[in-house]
Order: structure tokens, then C-alpha cells, then sequence
């Protein structure tokens, strides 16, 4: 929960660094999160207006996040747009997310492993 809380404190910082453990842990309580309001939608009988409003709410972290995470790869958080290119984009985007981090300091900042 600790980087959950640290991805929604930092919401609009696109500089920098963020760990893959940020990242996955800040993805893996947002789906936690998304898949507990569309219980709670089919419950209620709303239509998707729950997992609507919490994902408007979470884009702007999501997309900051990402970045940060590119970063620690060594990628500019442009490579994000590839998101836009159906199926294949997500996969090399998902595998630019799980590279490890560069060592050392790198041209977006400092290891957030040290």
C-alpha cells in the first residue's frame, strides 16, 4: 500500500525514476481496486460508473508512473505513445516495464535503488 500511496502523492511528476517494484505494485492495487467497484457496480446494477470515475481519477498517475519507470530504463516517457498501437505496442511496453533499472545515474536522475 506504501507505493500505491507514493505513485498517488507524486501524481503529476514526469521526472525522474520510479522502481519496478513501484510500478507493478502501484498497477497490481489499481486492479485490485478496479475489479472490487466492478463488484460492487454488478451489485448495485450501475453501469461501469464506479471503475469509470476511479480510472479518470487514476490516469494522470498511471501515466506519470510510466514514465518514471521508463526513465529507470533508460527510455524517454514518450515511448508511452506506443500504447497506441493495438496489441503490439502494450507487449514491447510491457517489456520496456519489467527491464531492471540502468546503473548508476542515468540522463533522468539518480538509482531510486540507492
Amino acid at each position: 500500500m506504501e507505493w500505491y500511496l507514493k505513485v498517488l502523492k507524486n501524481y503529476a511528476v514526469f521526472n525522474g525514476r520510479a522502481r519496478r517494484t513501484e510500478y507493478w505494485m502501484f498497477f497490481l492495487f489499481s486492479a485490485i481496486i478496479s475489479i472490487i467497484l466492478s463488484i460492487l457496480q454488478s451489485i448495485a446494477g450501475l453501469d461501469n460508473v464506479l471503475t469509470l470515475i476511479y480510472g479518470l481519477l487514476t490516469l494522470l498517475p498511471n501515466l506519470a508512473v510510466g514514465a518514471r519507470r521508463l526513465h529507470d530504463s533508460g527510455k524517454s516517457g514518450w515511448w508511452l505513445l506506443l500504447c497506441l498501437i493495438p496489441f503490439i505496442g502494450t507487449i514491447i511496453l510491457i517489456v520496456f516495464f519489467c527491464l531492471d533499472s540502468e546503473e548508476g545515474d542515468n540522463r533522468f536522475g539518480g538509482n531510486p535503488k540507492e
